[in-house]
């Protein structure tokens, strides 16, 4: 992130700019280099779905729809959540409509926290988790998620928690990293929750881009039920990344409390997306499964490519994003290495280092996104190979 010089902005938000992704983006589109920094994909997703969206919009759906989102996406998610993790909600007191779920993380960290107050989050972060939290006047607290497993030390969790503690923010499947919390991880994360008498915000984006390990969400763990906001969206999963259609599942007291933030955020979004997205969450397990076995066979491209390039690669078990450390390349700046590797192969990837608090941790780390058609990826691989002939 460039951090900003505007000295109109307030003191917790100096540190926020113009965000990585919109930087290397630019680099990409200046160079004409290959897009892997930004995580959206190059294929739109289901026909079908698009053509509902275009009927929507000729039908007449195009102003506000209802505060919570339209009864038939409403009534999607909670199929979706039965079908999916046997969890059961009311789609009419259990279940929001976000713009995205960015803005779900956000209505919530908003509604919950003050200043004074402490969000546990695990680095590195999404980038967007950082500026939430200081919106809305918390201070962050960050457990090191480190390599080659990106396992985190259970003591150094149990020590972030204190009497300012209000809520733990939770990724998995994780942005960057491609983990996917451990069902042992989760209940030392749910212990902790009910012990301290804290909020668990869960971040599942990407709960359909699982290739080792199983999901599982925290909410389905014993005593989470009602401490517990359930975010995800429907971008990642069905390559809708534009129409920003996103939902929180909560027991009703928690989610009227995010509602009573996310009203005055966008109000309500995407008023003609919204049946389209109840009809895609109605998909049949093919789908689900076809786009699995795409995106495994991409990250398997991709990872392996690296590799040959002379890359260390950490294989995701979950998510589009793969993370590689530049180090037996003779380099050492992710940051560096970012900014010139659009001009020296043509490619765009993202540096680790915005991710984290503790810069050292991820300064030699970089991520590329590998939801890109095949011919994209093995396109990018050719280019990267010149860093090894190079070195």
């Amino acid at each position: 992130m460039i951090h900003s010089g505007d000295p109109f902005i307030k003191p917790n938000l100096r540190e926020f700019g113009e965000t990585i992704f919109a930087e290397m983006s630019s680099l990409a589109t200046e160079t004409g280099a290959i897009n892997l920094g930004q995580g959206f994909p190059d294929t739109d997703g289901p026909i079908e779905i698009s053509e509902l969206a275009i009927q929507a919009i000729r039908n007449g759906q195009n102003q506000y729809p209802p505060g919570l989102g339209i009864p038939e996406l409403r009534k999607a998610i909670s199929a979706h959540q039965k079908r999916f993790y046997n969890l059961d909600f009311d789609f009419d007191t259990e279940v929001l409509v976000t713009a995205g779920a960015t803005e779900g993380i956000a209505a919530s960290l908003l509604a919950l926290c003050k200043p004074g107050d402490e969000v546990i989050t695990f680095e590195p972060y999404y980038d967007s988790y950082a500026a939430s939290i200081a919106l809305s006047g918390a201070t962050r607290r960050v457990v090191t998620l480190r390599t080659p497993n990106y396992q985190f030390d259970p003591e150094e969790l149990r020590n972030s928690v204190n009497a300012n503690t209000k809520a733990i923010l939770v990724n998995s499947p994780h942005n960057p990293t491609g983990k996917v919390f451990s069902k042992e991880e989760l209940l030392l994360i749910s212990e902790l929750c009910q012990e301290h008498d804290l909020i668990a915000i869960c971040d599942e984006v990407y709960e359909h881009l699982v290739f080792e390990g199983v999901h599982t969400p925290l909410i389905s763990l014993p005593g989470m039920r009602d401490r517990t906001i359930q975010i995800s969206s429907s971008g990642k999963t069905f390559s809708f990344t534009g129409w920003k259609i996103g939902w929180v599942c909560a027991q009703p007291a928690l989610l009227n409390t995010v509602r009573t933030a996310k009203q005055f955020l966008t109000y309500v979004n995407g008023s003609p997306f919204q049946p389209a997205i109840a009809s895609a969450l109605l998909l049949p397990d093919d789908y689900f499964r076809d786009l699995l076995i795409d995106m495994k066979r991409k990250r398997d491209c991709l990872s392996s490519g690296l590799e040959n390039a002379g890359f260390t690669v950490f294989v995701p078990a979950g998510t589009y994003f793969v993370t590689a450390d530049i180090r037996p390349l003779g380099i050492s700046d992710g940051r560096e290495f970012c900014l010139t590797l659009p001009q020296t192969c043509g490619v765009v990837a993202v540096p680790n280092v915005v991710f984290y608090d503790n810069k050292d941790e991820g300064r030699h780390l970089v991520r590329f996104a590998f939801c890109k058609r095949l011919e994209v990826l093995e396109s990018a691989v050719l280019r990267l190979m010149s860093l090894k002939d190079s070195k």
